[in-house]
């Protein structure tokens, strides 16, 4: 919206810096940090206040030594983050067909994750909105947002290309029917996978919001080269035009992210609740796909990687001991990782320091994927 001030730049000549989507990026990082500090202390207040908050206590750990007591922390704080990134972005970015299968997939995400958080809060109790409920919302979004990117000419045919790490070329062209299906697949394995990946590390006071900071980082990063033709040449990765615009979505997700670390360090004052973690998981993956850059997401996002294989793992250890001994047997002393962790004795603050330096060293190598063709 502001962007489009720059055509009066032969008034005010600072305005020109408008057009710079650089100026634009760090301008959108600071009203989304600015809208998350000034809305927070208000909206964790209101939550209190309606008592939106876990009726249930988060001793996920088991050991009474070892106890979590969050009861009543307000949830629903992914209302916050959402009103920050969305504004934000509606103000600094120029509206294309990339921001806007983003932001309806971020807003309709948003509100799937804050029926099942209001549900919570009614009954009282962990369960929200069924599985199939959920999967089939997903898969409602899934296909407006691939058939919206299939039908604009701006993205319908680099939407059908798919790029792997380390390759300067496309490795495989979604035609056809079955292609198309093949793609819907893909982009639907990818939203719910990230989504319910954030979700599982969404364990501690600021981890999954510390690790999804690094991730829109380098998302940023990858958007801006992508829109830029010379850069993109120079890096050997598809040129993308229009998604330097989604730099814009990511900046604005690093400055909420910020924010809302601010009220959900250790002791957290509001979680993010599926309101925030689904909603994250799929405006992550779908910008992954819409950049060309998908499968990069399980380096850059290994932490949300490693948390979510650490459930399959316990999982299916599990049940596979249980068949072949008779008695369940459990491969992590607790899943998702981070609590196998705190099992071992390390304290809340260490575990989360930790896997925000992983994080971090995902990140690095997730850019360093841009050069190595």
């Amino acid at each position: 919206m502001l962007s489009h001030l720059a055509d009066f730049d032969t008034i005010f000549g600072p305005l020109r810096l408008l057009r710079f989507i650089t100026f634009r990026a760090f301008a959108s990082a600071g009203t989304a940090a600015i809208i998350g500090f000034a809305l927070g202390p208000w909206l964790i207040h209101r939550l209190r206040v309606l008592k939106f908050g876990q009726h249930y206590d988060d001793d996920r750990t088991g050991d009474l030594a070892v106890r979590f007591d969050k009861k009543n922390t307000p949830t629903m704080g992914g209302l916050l983050i959402f009103a920050s990134v969305f504004i934000s972005t509606l103000l600094w970015a120029r509206p294309n067909i990339w921001i806007i299968v983003a932001l309806f997939v971020y807003a309709a995400l948003t509100a799937v994750g804050f029926r099942d958080d209001y549900l919570k809060v009614v009954r009282k109790s962990r369960d929200g909105i069924s599985s199939r409920e959920k999967m089939a919302w997903q898969t409602v979004i899934t296909i407006i947002a691939l058939g919206a990117l299939l039908l604009h000419p701006m993205s319908s045919a680099k939407i059908s290309e798919l790029w792997l790490p380390f390759v300067k070329e496309p490795v495989l062209l979604f035609t056809g029917v079955l292609g198309i299906i093949a793609l819907l697949v893909m982009m639907f394995f990818w939203i719910v996978g990230f989504s319910n990946a954030i979700n599982l590390t969404d364990g501690l006071d600021g981890l999954a919001m510390g690790c999804t900071v690094t991730v829109a980082l380098v998302y940023g990063i990858m958007a801006y080269a992508a829109g830029n033709a010379l850069v993109s040449e120079y890096l050997l990765i598809s040129f993308v035009p229009g998604t330097s615009e989604l730099t814009i979505v990511c900046t604005a997700l690093v400055g909420a992210g910020l924010s809302f670390l601010w009220f959900n360090s250790h002791p957290a004052e509001v979680f993010m609740g599926d309101t925030g973690s689904l909603a994250l998981g799929g405006l992550i993956g779908v910008i992954a796909f819409m950049v060309q850059q998908p499968f990069t997401l399980i380096i850059v996002g290994g932490v949300f990687v490693a948390e979510a294989c650490s459930v399959l793992i316990q999982v299916g250890h599990f049940k596979y001991t249980r068949r072949k001994y008779g008695e369940g047997r459990r491969f992590f002393l607790m899943a998702p990782i981070h609590h196998h962790f705190q099992k071992r004795g390390w304290p809340e603050t260490k575990v989360v320091i930790r896997f925000w330096i992983i994080s971090l060293m995902c990140a690095l190598a997730g850019l360093a994927t841009l050069k190595l063709r």
